[in-house]
């Protein structure tokens, strides 16, 4: 089958922007428990006719649980997309939201982490995988802690990037893309002692580090310990995950500060894999909420 030409995506993307503003649009004007229910029936036919999306995160879920029986991973897959689903309804709901009605949704612990991180004077290099509900934790996170800027790919079309970068502008949350200029721009955050965040997962650049994940390679971002390494911005691990009532529960992990010994490509190994190990640590724990529809290693099992 030949390969749909520009025009075709683009057509497609267009398409897609205009149903994802149309559900925005009914998302952020329901109560918050109606826009949920329906956020869920979303979520049964994404399950149904998101085939590939649904194949990849079995497959990761089945290298990330290997003990788990194909019916669990199955179950597990099921609940994600619900998950999944209700995050885009936060995400949707954000445009009319405001800080301080969401605050009290949210606990914090290991709030001492933070400080310890930031007592260095470097900023702070928030890394997660991406899980749980973001758009709420950075929102009350940038109004309580420091401005939070959040460096992520790029989205398609434009005018979707557009909505997300001036919807979490409103929260004061700066996207920051991941390009040259967006590396810049993080680099200046951090001289101004601001909080970095991004999602260490997936490396959509393709230039990361080998590493083990759950036990096999996978190729991991190495930015933050490239700039961890040289700039000595701390590292802090950081999970933000939804609780069975609808609020949210974040976890600080206890920083991690990188000291070069001179053998660079060893140190970009080192830090990465010490990174990793908090992602699984966190995947283990809430695998319903490691929304990962793409493919991260060859084959599963």
């Amino acid at each position: 089958m030949p390969s749909p030409s520009r025009g075709q995506r683009e057509a497609k993307n267009r398409l897609q922007y205009r149903g994802f503003r149309t559900l925005q649009w009914v998302m952020e004007r329901l109560p918050r428990r109606v826009a949920y229910a329906l956020a869920i029936v979303v979520a049964r036919f994404a399950f149904i006719f998101a085939v590939n999306p649904r194949r990849a995160l079995e497959a990761n879920l089945e290298v990330a649980l290997p003990e788990a029986s194909r019916s669990a991973i199955l179950r597990l897959v099921w609940r994600n997309f619900r998950y999944h689903s209700k995050a885009y309804c936060d995400l949707m709901r954000m445009p009319r939201a405001r800080v301080e009605e969401l605050k009290p949704l949210m606990r914090i612990d290991g709030v001492e982490h933070l400080a310890e991180a930031q007592a260095r004077g470097k900023g702070v290099l928030v890394v997660s995988a991406h899980m749980g509900s973001w758009e709420v934790a950075a929102a009350i996170w940038s109004s309580g802690f420091s401005p939070i800027n959040l460096f992520a790919e790029e989205l398609e079309p434009p005018e979707l990037y557009d909505w997300y970068r001036v919807t979490r502008a409103r929260l004061g949350i700066s996207v920051l893309p991941l390009t040259r200029a967006g590396l810049r721009k993080v680099l200046q955050a951090l001289a101004a002692q601001e909080t970095v965040l991004t999602a260490i997962d997936r490396d959509i650049v393709g230039s990361g580090v080998e590493v083990p994940f759950f036990g096999k390679p996978a190729r991991i971002p190495d930015g933050p310990a490239q700039i961890a390494l040289r700039y000595g911005a701390p590292l802090l691990p950081v999970r933000c995950t939804r609780q069975p009532d609808d609020t949210y529960l974040t976890v600080v992990y206890p920083p991690v500060f990188a000291e070069p010994t001179g053998d660079r490509a060893a140190d970009l190994r080192r830090v990465t894999g010490e990174l990793v190990r908090h992602l699984e640590e966190m995947i283990r724990e809430y695998p319903e909420q490691w929304h990962m529809p793409h493919r991260i290693w060859d084959a599963a099992r």
